[in-house]
């Protein structure tokens, strides 16, 4: 059996009935405090080799309401422990006039047994502050609640090597408390006439004489305690207008807001009436969407209308419902009453059958505003937010797109399952709500409202452009921070026609390795290089940012892989900075054969490096955090824009294969091969080994390379 460290006795007291002239620390909370440190115990975990015996009083003087309690304390510490035969061992001790044995330290292997033979315990019939651990203050603990019981003791021991804080954003703090003692004291009362006998005198001798009495009395030590904390959900101060934030553990709470705001979600004031809209919810209705589902999203909508409506609102709403067909519920505008508008939505049925949402979106473009429609100066933004927790089985681009050409802004609210395909649907992730359940989707209701007046910035969409975009997926970054960089780019693609005539773009990672998730030639549609770019591998190990841009220039930007002649260039390489000491080479390799690299650096990176990597024209581009990428979107397509337009050299890079030489000629250029190869691009043998050297052909520079000519297709 192996060899285990022995922790001596930690024991914290959850006893009514201890002996007064014990010292006891006592340790008062308010119940938000104490909700804050049952959260924040829960985020400790300890898991080094340890034998643990709780020693539990089962004498007569405890009475079994405090024995009950300690059986719970000992199973709230328990859910910290790694229970296991090579981590922590668990044993249990009853003690009274005789000592007993629940079970030993080798009895159970798994949490589960541990706890339902803690609990099963039976209360029997003494002082254990003898044996506690010194310091004693931190291990013989008076507690009003059990969670802060527990949260010292593992706090405690988070000082040492045996526990750990799982979230790096808790921390273990010391903080003043109190030891009281209960103990009988002297004390002087006054003094009386006494009568004393005189020694070898038969004399009387009458005098004053002290008296005193015995008190008990509660004496205080001042003491240091330790109790770990972690964020609330309360200390952002989400509640406005003088509302108040009632924390629900680490990460939800709820706001009690004063009567003008009291149907608001964090008390917030209602939609600007100086936004004019039309706005047409369009709630899915199918069987995958499931009818609790369709329940939630017609709650989400009597939420936003609660909080969003007024007399004064220049809003106006409308609810249409879709599986196979459009249903238009509740016209645009119908009602101005916000209770008769809650009542219809009450009448909406729901209809099961298939998630046709592209036909949804294109009726919904045709008729889903209906008389509401007006026309010229007078007519208000109209609004589509599509609502659905299923994926479309149809086509939802073309739809989409036509959509958006109406002049409509498309929103979308679901979960994580639908957030690519909503993404393609809006053109942007900023128009994308995801949540994760009921309550955080009812929380959503104030970034709708920030969202329906917003009008973001168009991207070069009509510009031809082969790009490739190159994240850093090593060790250094981390999955979720990789996360983010999809997310980023994947928000970046949709403001680009991504198709083989206009704009192609090509996804490369690299860590351990590089490997090319994608070329440019892989994906001819939007939504599809959505869907890559989500499914693009982290890959972990040290990465290089010189190996990876090697790697675009000799197998990712050729004619041989899709790029196209005459269509500028670009490569956007998003690093933490690790791994970025060798690209200056390969950059400005990459330079010189006519492609535009602009370099993102995120958080505290090598600046030296990454400077060199920025060249004359400092392509150079810094962000404080990952989660500040999606603040500089508007930086990099402008960059991106501004790169397409700049003049483009035929011969870089090179489109003749197999080592041929490209030659500018009388504005277009034309590949001379070398032996063995002919062809307009030298792609193709010769019939014979001899044969002269083909002069290729001369092309137009805005004449693209036709894909059926591509190598490998």
């Amino acid at each position: 059996m192996p060899s285990f460290p022995l922790l001596e006795a930690i024991f914290i007291f959850l006893l009514s009935g201890v002996r007064p002239s014990h010292p006891l620390q006592e340790v008062h909370v308010s119940r938000e405090t104490i909700g804050k440190i049952s959260a924040a115990s829960k985020m400790i975990r300890c898991s080094a080799a340890v034998d643990v015996l709780f020693l539990i009083d089962g004498s007569y003087s405890v009475g079994k309401g405090s024995f009950e309690r300690s059986k719970h304390f000992a199973v709230t510490v328990c859910d910290a422990l790694d229970i296991g035969p090579e981590r922590v061992r668990v044993g249990a001790l009853q003690f009274g006039s005789v000592p007993r044995l629940e079970f030993p330290l080798d009895s159970f292997s798994s949490p589960r047994e541990v706890k339902a033979n803690m609990k099963s315990m039976v209360f029997k019939w003494e002082e254990l502050h003898a044996l506690a651990s010194e310091p004693r203050e931190q291990h013989v603990l008076m507690a009003e609640q059990v969670e802060d019981a527990t949260n010292g003791l593992l706090s405690t021991l988070s000082k040492s090597d045996i526990c750990t804080v799982v979230s790096p954003d808790c921390q273990v703090q010391p903080h003043p408390c109190e030891r009281k003692t209960l103990e009988t004291v002297r004390e002087l009362m006054g003094s009386a006439l006494c009568w004393r006998g005189s020694r070898g005198t038969d004399a009387v001798l009458v005098a004053l004489c002290p008296f005193s009495s015995w008190k008990r009395v509660v004496l205080t030590h001042p003491a240091t305690c330790y109790r770990t904390t972690c964020p609330g959900a309360c200390d952002s101060q989400p509640c406005q207008n003088g509302g108040t934030c009632v924390p629900e553990g680490l990460d939800r709470y709820h706001c009690l807001c004063p009567p003008a705001f009291g149907g608001e979600a964090n008390c917030a004031p209602k939609l600007s009436p100086e936004c004019r809209i039309d706005v047409l919810f369009l709630l899915a209705s199918s069987a995958g969407t499931t009818l609790e589902g369709f329940l939630r999203a017609k709650a989400f909508v009597k939420r936003f209308v609660q909080d969003s409506l007024g007399e004064d609102s220049r809003a106006r709403v409308g609810v249409a419902r879709y599986s196979g067909e459009l249903m238009v519920a509740v016209p645009v505008g119908e009602y101005q009453d916000v209770p008769d508008l809650l009542r219809s939505l009450d009448g909406i049925p729901f209809g099961g059958g298939a998630t046709l949402t592209g036909g949804a979106l294109r009726q919904a473009a045709e008729r889903g505003f209906g008389s509401a429609a007006r026309t010229g100066q007078d007519r208000p933004r109209r609004v589509v937010v599509l609502l659905t927790e299923s994926p479309s089985q149809d086509d939802v681009a073309g739809p989409a797109r036509r959509a958006r050409a109406r002049e409509l802004l498309l929103l979308g609210v679901g979960t994580e399952a639908v957030r690519a395909e909503l993404e393609e649907i809006t053109g942007s992730p900023e128009r994308v709500l995801v949540y994760a359940g009921p309550h955080d989707l009812f929380r959503q209701t104030r970034e709708l409202q920030g969202k329906l007046c917003s009008r973001p910035p168009p991207g070069c969409q009509a510009r031809s452009l082969d790009l490739v975009f190159a994240l850093d997926a090593s060790a250094s970054v981390g999955p979720e921070n990789f996360a983010r960089m999809q997310s980023f780019v994947r928000s970046c693609a949709l403001r680009f026609d991504v198709n083989p005539d206009v704009t192609q773009v090509g996804l490369v990672v690299y860590g351990g390795q590089v490997r090319v998730a994608f070329g440019l030639d892989t994906h001819a549609t939007r939504a599809a290089v959505l869907r890559a770019v989500s499914q693009a591998p982290y890959l972990g190990g040290v990465g290089s940012a010189g190996t990876a841009l090697l790697h675009i220039h000799d197998r990712v930007m050729t004619v041989q892989r899709g790029a196209r002649p005459g269509v500028p260039k670009a490569v956007v390489v998003l690093t933490g900075g690790l791994g970025a000491e060798d690209a200056a080479v390969p950059v400005r390799k990459l330079r010189n054969n006519g492609v535009s690299v602009l370099v993102v650096g995120v958080g505290p990176v090598l600046r030296e490096a990454l400077r060199r990597l920025a060249g004359p024209r400092d392509s150079l581009l810094h962000v404080a955090t990952y989660a500040d990428l999606r603040h500089h979107q508007d930086a990099l397509i402008q960059w991106i824009c501004g790169e397409a337009k700049r003049p483009v050299n035929l011969c870089k890079p090179s489109p003749c294969m197999h080592e041929g030489t490209c030659i500018l000629q009388n504005g277009s250029y034309r590949c001379e091969c070398q032996d063995g190869w002919q062809g307009p691009h030298c792609g193709k043998r010769s019939l014979r080994g001899d044969a002269p050297k083909a002069r290729g052909s001369r092309r137009d520079p805005s004449q693209q390379l036709p894909r059926s000519e591509h190598p490998g297709r």
